[in-house]
């Protein structure tokens, strides 16, 4: 498939700005999952702090990442396939539980002050489990509220919705800390995740309110799940090559960086659990929000392999320039940067593949393409995490995000190549 068709199918519906918002389910959807969103970035702010303070271990901010992302490269297309086959309500609700189990966790060993490494590893890979349940159910369910028509409008709100909370987390992190403390901050924090598992509960959404003949019921088979996703989306060239394109990107840098934040705002003359490291924290969620609300209203940036390949190389240039950085309103201007980009790329890779999808395997490309975006980041965390207590952190990112940039200048090539190679047939 060549670029202008994927561009075309994305483009079948006349623009209009911020669609799926139009729709009354999708606002209840966009703003519980924001607040979700929000209350896992405030666990994000508080535990990485305290795990900071207490252990001042990079290996341990390393396997924070790796914990996180583990789940998706080992689950996500099982998951996808569970939501093929049952209710995505019940799949999302599930990881809303554990989430709030595992902020239950923190707080009670907080109140305690009986924290110990182990305690953070589990909690951290709790943590993980609950993230593999939502996601891929969560954008198969996005398709059950508002339909093939304003699909891409939901694709980009719901990533949109996610950066959203990720910049509300640490001003609400921030400030839950400073006025409750870590202890009482992350008990409260279990409340937030609530809104969304009660509008669930009732919201008319899911395979019993789907109107038309129901797709057939496929076997769940875990690990050969992906081999026959992989073989059914094999001709797509959209599809691939958006998949790779994440991947790379999650493998060689994802946000192992956000692990490691403590560490950046104290080489920047900002080591308090205070204003300046929550404007870091914030910073790049600020420019990936920015970028959704741009791209929703103005309709720039079609989606195109081309252009998220572009996008994903200047985004790997702002990363780089940070980690450079040593002065603090330049870090936080290229971090401000990187977020626009990254939604920017990321959010164009997950519409196109949306929108190319087949039907009845929509949860297994789903999950396909969230093992690619999402597990392979776990790697990151080696690379940027573990590589820092080698040879510090601003080196393990510049490094990371260079190599990243070659990779994915060899992939525009490859795929230029290959489209003007389908343009002369």
């Amino acid at each position: 498939m060549n670029d202008s068709h994927a561009s075309g199918e994305a483009h079948a519906v006349p623009h209009q700005s911020f669609a799926a918002l139009r729709h009354p389910g999708f606002r209840a959807y966009f703003i519980t999952t924001a607040l979700s969103m929000m209350a896992d970035s405030v666990e994000h702010v508080i535990s990485y702090w305290m795990m900071f303070e207490k252990f001042h271990s990079p290996a341990l901010g390393g396997f924070a990442v790796l914990s996180h992302w583990l789940p998706f490269l080992l689950f996500s297309v099982y998951s996808g396939a569970l939501a093929d086959r049952f209710d995505p309500r019940g799949l999302i609700q599930l990881g809303m539980l554990i989430f709030m189990a595992v902020s239950l966790g923190w707080g009670l060993l907080f109140l305690a002050d009986s924290l110990e490494m182990w305690h953070a590893v589990v909690l951290l890979i709790l943590h993980g489990f609950a993230g593999v349940l939502w996601t891929p159910a969560g954008q198969v369910l996005i398709h059950d509220i508002v339909g093939g028509a304003q699909l891409q409008s939901a694709v980009r709100l719901s990533a949109t919705a996610r950066w959203l909370g990720l910049l509300m987390g640490p001003a609400v992190g921030g400030g839950i800390l400073l006025l409750l403390g870590p202890a009482h901050g992350i008990l409260l924090n279990v409340l937030i995740y609530l809104p969304l598992v009660l509008w669930l509960w009732r919201a008319p959404y899911g395979p019993r309110f789907r109107k038309g003949e129901p797709a057939p019921v496929r076997a769940v088979r875990g690990l050969a799940d992906i081999v026959s996703t992989m073989r059914a989306i094999a001709g797509n060239r959209t599809i691939v090559s958006m998949i790779v394109l994440s991947g790379l990107a999650a493998l060689i840098v994802g946000n192992a960086y956000q692990a490691q934040m403590p560490e950046f705002a104290h080489d920047l003359g900002h080591g308090d659990a205070g204003f300046f490291y929550s404007m870091l924290l914030a910073a790049d969620a600020a420019g990936a929000f920015m970028a959704g609300m741009v791209l929703e209203s103005r309709g720039l940036l079609p989606p195109r392999p081309r252009t998220a390949l572009v996008l994903a190389m200047l985004w790997c240039c702002a990363l780089g320039g940070f980690a450079a950085a040593g002065a603090y309103p330049l870090a936080l201007a290229l971090l401000f940067a990187a977020g626009f980009l990254e939604l920017s790329f990321n959010a164009m890779a997950q519409t196109l593949v949306q929108l190319n999808a087949p039907p009845d395997i929509r949860g297994r490309v789903i999950g396909l393409f969230t093992m690619a975006s999402y597990g392979l980041r776990a790697f990151s965390g080696v690379t940027v995490g573990i590589g820092g207590s080698l040879i510090g952190i601003h080196w393990s990112l510049a490094i990371s995000t260079m190599v990243l940039l070659a990779v994915t200048v060899s992939l525009l090539a490859f795929t230029l190549r290959g489209a003007r190679a389908a343009e002369r047939r």
